[in-house]
C-alpha cells in the first residue's frame, strides 16, 4: 500500500535532526528488501529515521515479492520523519527501475547512479544529516558508460563537484571490535608495490586521523601500521618496501603528532590483545584490511567513507544477486551502517533512534 504526501504541506513535530538519506542501490540486489527490513525493525533495532531514494513501483513489488507487509509513502525529504513511523519513506525516483531481482540490467543504471547524486545533494542541502547507499554492481554501471571504478570514488568526484576542491576518499572498515583502513584498495596484489608510496600511507593516515577525531569523537587516535611483506619484511630478508616506503610514512606522521605506530607484521596485528592498543588499523591492500574485518564481524561490520565533507556508510557486502528477491538477506549491516550514521553525526556520540 503506498501513500502520497502533498508537497505544499506543512510537517507538525517535525524533529532537529534531519534523517538520513538511503540510496537504493542496485535494484536487481538485494538493496530494496533490506531497505525495507530495516525500516521493519526499527526501533527494536535502534534504527534512526531515514528515507529511501528508489523507484516506489519496485519497491512496492519486492515487497510483495518477499511476503514484507510494508505500507510505503510517497515523500519529500524534509517529510520523512513525520512517516517514518508508520511507512517507509520513499523519495521517487525520476528514472523509472526494473525489477528484475537477480538479473542486473544496464537499464537500471540512471535510477542507480540518480539514487547516489541526489543523497549527496541533500547533504549539501541539509535535507539529509548523512547518506547511506545500498550495495551497487560495477558491471551494468560500466555497460551503460558509468566511468568510475566504483561507488567511492564517484562520490569523492561529487563532493569536488559541490566545493570545487580536491577530494581524497578514504575506506574504513567499523565493526565492534576493529576498524581497518586499506592504504590500496582495487587493484591487482601484484601491482600494490607499484602503487605504494610513502606519500599515499601518509596521507591516507592523516585523513583517517582527523575523521576519527573529528566524527568518531576521538581525542588522539591511535593507529597502527602494518607492514607490507610477511613478519614486516624480516629486516629486508621478505622484501625492501617496509624499510623504504612504510617505515618513513610512520616517522613522519610521529614528527606531525599522529600517534602511529609500525611497520607492524599483520600476522600479529589482530587478537584481542593487540586491538585494544590502537584505534585504527592502517593495512597496505584490501585482504590484509577486509579479511580480519569481515571475520570479527561479518554481519555487522561497516563501510565509512572518510575524508568526504558528508558522512557516508554502507553495509559491508555486496549486492548478493544470488539471494536476491528470495525474502532471506539480512539487513543486519544495514541497520549498523544506519545507526553508524546517525552516530557520526553527532560526533560519534551514542544517540536514540528517533
Amino acid at each position: 500500500m503506498r501513500q502520497r504526501s502533498d508537497p505544499r504541506a506543512r510537517m507538525s513535530g517535525q524533529k532537529t535532526d534531519a534523517p538520513l538519506a538511503l540510496s537504493v542501490g542496485d535494484p536487481s540486489g538485494i538493496g530494496p528488501e533490506i531497505a525495507i527490513a530495516a525500516w521493519q525493525a526499527g526501533d527494536s533495532a535502534g534504527v534512526p529515521p531515514f528515507y529511501l531514494i528508489a523507484d516506489p513501483t519496485l519497491i512496492e513489488a519486492r515487497a510483495q515479492l518477499v511476503g514484507a507487509n510494508v505500507t510505503i509513502a510517497e515523500t519529500l525529504p524534509g517529510q520523512a520523519a513525520h512517516y517514518f513511523a508508520r511507512a517507509l519513506p520513499v523519495v521517487p525516483l525520476d528514472a523509472r527501475h526494473f525489477d528484475s531481482p537477480g538479473e542486473p540490467d544496464p537499464a537500471n543504471a540512471a535510477g542507480t547512479i540518480e539514487a547516489i547524486d541526489r543523497a549527496v545533494a541533500d547533504c549539501f542541502a541539509g535535507r539529509a544529516a548523512a547518506m547511506v547507499t545500498c550495495p551497487i554492481a560495477k558491471k551494468p554501471l560500466y555497460d551503460a558508460g558509468f566511468g568510475f571504478p566504483g561507488h567511492t570514488e564517484y562520490l569523492a568526484h561529487l563532493a569536488s563537484r559541490h566545493t570545487g576542491r580536491d577530494v581524497t576518499p578514504v575506506m574504513l572498515l567499523a565493526g565492534p571490535d576493529l576498524r581497518t583502513v586499506p592504504v590500496t584498495i582495487h587493484i591487482a596484489l601484484a601491482d600494490v608495490p607499484k602503487v605504494l608510496t610513502t606519500e599515499l600511507i601518509v596521507t591516507t593516515a592523516r585523513i583517517t586521523a582527523a575523521d576519527l577525531k573529528s566524527r568518531f569523537g576521538i581525542a588522539r587516535p591511535r593507529l597502527a601500521i602494518a607492514g607490507l611483506n610477511p613478519h614486516a619484511g624480516e629486516g629486508g630478508a621478505m622484501g625492501s618496501e617496509d624499510a623504504a616506503i612504510v617505515s618513513p610514512a610512520v616517522e613522519m606522521l610521529k614528527a606531525e603528532g599522529i600517534d602511529a605506530v609500525g611497520p607492524l607484521p599483520a600476522d600479529t596485528m589482530f587478537h584481542p590483545r593487540a586491538r585494544a592498543s590502537y584505534d585504527a588499523a592502517l593495512c597496505m591492500y584490501h585482504d590484509q584490511a577486509l579479511i580480519p574485518a569481515k571475520t570479527l564481524a561479518f554481519d555487522e561490520a561497516v563501510n565509512v567513507t572518510l575524508g568526504l565533507p558528508f558522512i557516508r556508510t554502507s553495509p559491508d557486502h555486496g549486492t548478493a544477486f544470488d539471494i536476491s528477491g528470495k525474502g532471506i538477506a539480512r539487513p543486519d549491516s544495514l541497520i549498523a551502517a544506519l545507526r553508524l550514521a546517525r552516530r557520526l553525526t553527532h560526533g560519534g556520540r551514542r544517540v536514540a533512534a528517533a
